[in-house]
């Protein structure tokens, strides 16, 4: 597949389109809309995983910075605290990443399952076991790096789920406030996807006609996304992701290559 090339009027209508439905369930869902899209890109274009993943960086890498910028302007947290999680994040997102693209596609697929996998039955239990309570203890800035370290792993890796792994560790192990935990998660996840976004782009693993059209729809509609998920009943709409990944972890582990 050609990384940069004009796409047809009528290809470029629906990558617009699927865009923007994956900006909306991005935002409904509350996840990033990669977990959505590099599914699609293996299933539906027939990517391989490294491709899926730079690709869908591209629609990632916008939204984060915007809702970086966003959320530290209504919940800031230190200049220390974001540089004790940033720095580590980045870097081991860049080493990472390097190591990605030039892994077996294959093994990469697997791995991206088994994350889905393990991601589905975490939210599944804790919809089982009920909100977990707000914390508040101390920050404590000697454990952010190996948050990062952690987060950045996901990101270089797999070109997600820097924040999904980053969250609970904050809130949970170090007991820090949901926005609190968020905040940080951003300060993690924003700098490290414009580095692994750089990182496949030198590897040729980014199909930038599909994934800048794509990009651009979302920008669209995640604020709608975002806005229905308010009407909605949290623990059912999590339940019904949670269900929906692991039925895609499934047919991404099944389906012919």
């Amino acid at each position: 597949m050609p990384l940069l090339h004009l796409l047809p009027l009528a290809d470029l209508s629906l990558a617009l389109a699927i865009g923007a439905a994956l900006g909306f369930f991005g935002g409904l869902f509350g996840i990033g809309g990669g977990i959505i899209a590099i599914p699609l890109f293996v299933l539906a274009f027939a990517m391989d995983q490294a491709m899926a993943q730079g690709t869908a960086l591209v629609l990632m890498v916008p939204n984060l910075l915007i809702g970086w910028w966003r959320y530290s302007r209504k919940h800031p947290v230190g200049w220390r605290a974001v540089l004790a999680i940033a720095l580590p994040a980045t870097l081991t997102t860049w080493l990472l990443a390097h190591f990605a693209t030039r892994l077996d596609a294959q093994l990469l697929g697997h791995l991206f399952c088994a994350f889905l996998g393990i991601l589905a039955l975490r939210l599944l239990w804790q919809g089982r076991c009920g909100r977990e309570p707000l914390t508040g203890v101390p920050l404590r800035p000697a454990a952010l790096p190996l948050v990062g370290v952690a987060g950045g792993s996901s990101m270089g890796l797999l070109g997600i789920g820097g924040g999904l792994v980053a969250t609970p560790l904050l809130s949970g192990w170090l007991g820090q406030r949901q926005t609190v935990a968020q905040s940080l998660a951003l300060a993690l996840v924003a700098p490290s996807s414009l580095v692994a976004l750089s990182a496949y782009a030198g590897a040729q693993r980014v199909d930038w006609s599909l994934g800048l059209p794509m990009a651009l729809g979302g920008m669209f509609t995640v604020a709608a996304g975002v806005a229905l998920a308010h009407k909605l009943p949290e623990r059912r709409m999590r339940a019904a992701f949670a269900w929906m990944l692991l039925a895609t972890a499934l047919w991404l582990a099944l389906a012919p290559r």
